[in-house]
């Protein structure tokens, strides 16, 4: 899944809906878009800033859209996960091989706490840890001082998981477990690659069974709001438009332009309907008032 922001085989359709459609998640068919505000509103716009960084909430870090529920979800999902996987991977390995590595706890955190997160899908998880172990042990092999041997392994891990779609953080822990174990098992790579692999598998086929029932999409999809309707002819923000701001902003976001398409499909949606019952309410005020003053006049002349 791309993440907003990359700008690698980035494409250009006139619509963000029908890009998500030629994309298979067909987001036009049930996402409810507003069009767009007239001009005579948009000043209230204006009044949105940006907001100053707080150095009271420099250590919370907020994600969008966590709740309490979804956090003891994601911890009941690691513990689920990191059992099986460990069970599974000790009744199958030899003795001297590990049965779980280190880095899976982290690929644990990003598969249940957020699914939705491009970091986190299946082939992230499987090619980014198995193409990091792999070069990994290419550059420990090759490199024998190890300070400079696990730099280069981790950054190594970082282009190539990128030019293979398939960033992922732990990433570059399993690369740099390869180098710092390299003497333990420099004679049995596949003593390392292989729980780095299976532990892999073992986690996703988990994580994609328990997501059934957790609530969430995994493999993750944009999925569409439950029983909006859907103007004939939608208008509105063009995924140029969002191409445009991602490039303005300079930033990689840890979401699927999808994703954030959708997101910004729902809030135009909210801003359109708060604006309409303003000025229904308006309109109210101004009927009561007229009422009132014809009332009076109508004292007056009797």
């Amino acid at each position: 899944m791309r993440r907003a922001g990359s700008r690698m085989n980035r494409p250009r359709s006139p619509r963000f809906p029908a890009a998500a459609e030629n994309r298979g998640l067909a987001i036009i068919n049930q996402t409810s878009l507003a069009p767009r505000r007239p001009m005579r509103h948009r000043a209230a716009c204006k009044e949105i800033s940006v907001a100053k960084p707080d150095s009271s909430r420099i250590f919370l870090p907020l994600l969008a859209g966590a709740s309490l529920r979804d956090r003891v979800v994601a911890s009941v999902g690691a513990l689920v996960g990191i059992s099986l996987a460990g069970l599974i991977c000790a009744a199958m390995f030899p003795a001297t091989m590990p049965w779980i590595i280190a880095p899976i706890g982290a690929s644990a955190v990003l598969l249940f706490a957020v699914p939705a997160s491009p970091l986190a899908q299946p082939w992230s998880i499987v090619g980014g840890n198995v193409i990091s172990g792999i070069f990994g042990v290419v550059v420990a092999q090759a490199i024998g001082e190890p300070a400079f041997a696990a730099a280069l392994a981790v950054s190594t891990a970082i282009l190539v998981m990128s030019l293979a779609r398939c960033l992922h953080p732990p990433g570059g822990a399993v690369a740099l477990s390869a180098v710092l174990g390299w003497q333990s098992f420099s004679g049995h790579v596949a003593d390392f690659l292989v729980p780095v692999l299976i532990n892999s598998l073992i986690l996703v086929a988990i994580g994609m069974l328990f997501h059934r029932f957790s609530g969430h999409s995994y493999p993750h999809r944009a999925r569409p709001v439950d029983g909006k309707a859907v103007p004939q002819e939608p208008v509105g923000l063009l995924m140029d438009d969002i191409d445009g701001a991602l490039a303005d902003l300079g930033e990689t976001f840890d979401i699927s332009r999808e994703d954030l398409a959708l997101l910004l499909a729902r809030a135009e949606a909210h801003a359109a309907e708060r604006v309409a019952k303003a000025q229904l309410a308006l309109a109210g005020s101004k009927l009561a008032a007229e009422k009132a003053k014809k009332r009076k006049r109508e004292k007056v002349g009797s």
